[in-house]
Order: structure tokens, then sequence, then C-alpha cells
């Protein structure tokens, strides 16, 4: 429906992978807070709550008093200090999340004018997939797509031809 308006091909590919293994009846809990994301999971039926805007590096109160059926967090996670310890407070059993990956030819975003958006880690896809693994996470679906920008250079040719986001689907492993 909203497809084709989307402002870019990154929210595309999220929703169509969310719809590919979520159905609209799951709550789902949004690391960060309320966002265009967010508004376009509500606009296609998901009901989505959001974390309030807390230091989520010390304060995971709202991943452990909130009901909720799937956990996202879409382009966060980079910005935390210890992911692991969200993904340790994680009350359900399905994770969606995708970070925006390491390149060669870019070193780490770092706002000049805003000290809260920077990035911390850029990921390699093998080491989310490590940190899901540790924190009892097996991955069921993952992609990864390209970034192309509209500019002219060296740097904007190669992100039409390197993956510039990686997105996963896991589910909380049962140890019996």
């Amino acid at each position: 429906m909203y497809e084709k308006t989307f402002p870019n091909k990154r929210f595309r590919i999220t929703l169509a992978f969310l719809k590919k293994h979520i159905p609209t009846s799951e709550t789902i809990l949004d690391l960060g807070v309320s966002n265009p994301f967010s508004k376009i999971m509500e606009e296609n039926g998901y009901s989505v709550i959001n974390t309030k805007g807390e230091d989520l590096d010390n304060d995971q109160s709202t991943l452990k008093n909130e009901k909720y059926g799937v956990f996202t967090a879409f382009e966060i996670f980079e910005h935390l200090l210890n992911p692991y310890t969200i993904l340790e407070n994680v009350k359900c059993d399905k994770v969606f999340i995708s970070i925006p990956m390491r390149l060669w030819f870019s070193s780490a975003y770092r706002s000049k004018t805003d000290k809260w958006d920077r990035h911390y880690h850029e990921f390699e896809d093998w080491q989310l997939d490590w940190l899901l693994e540790k924190t009892g996470f097996k991955i069921i679906d993952s992609v990864q797509f390209t970034h192309p920008v509209k500019k002219i250079g060296f740097r904007p040719l190669l992100r039409y031809f390197t993956p510039r986001y990686y997105l996963v689907y896991a589910e909380k492993v049962v140890n019996n």
C-alpha cells in the first residue's frame, strides 16, 4: 500500500522482511523512540511500543516490564555501548535486528553536531551473528542489501555493489 512511497529502499526491504515472518497480531517492542519506521509498522497493522528515550545502556526496564511478542532494533545497536545487555533482557523469543555494516572504504559515522548521533559499533555480519548466538538466539533468516547514493565519486560507486545493511530474524533457543 505505502511501499512505493517509502522514503528509501531500506524501509521497503525491512517491512517486507517483517511481513514475511510476523503476523500483524503480534505486539512489537521497537527499541528507540517513535520514528518513521515504527509509524510505517503501525500503518501496516502492527501494534508497536517504543522505548521512551531512556539511556538503554543503563536502563532496560522497558524491555523487562512491557508485554510484547516481538523485539525490533532497526539501526540502533551501533549507537549502544552494550547491545549484549539489551539482548540478555529481551523477554520474548523473536527478534529482528538491522545494522549498518562496517565498510572498508568509509570510517565510522560520527555527527559533529549531535553527541548521541554516533556509531559506537559498526558490525560485520559475523559479529552480529556471534552476539545473537552468545545471547541464546538462532538466526532463522537474514538479508544484506546495498545503499546507493545519488552522488558522483569512487565511494558512491562502491555503495552500489557493497552491502551496507544487514537484517536478521532470530529466535530464542530453548534449552531442555
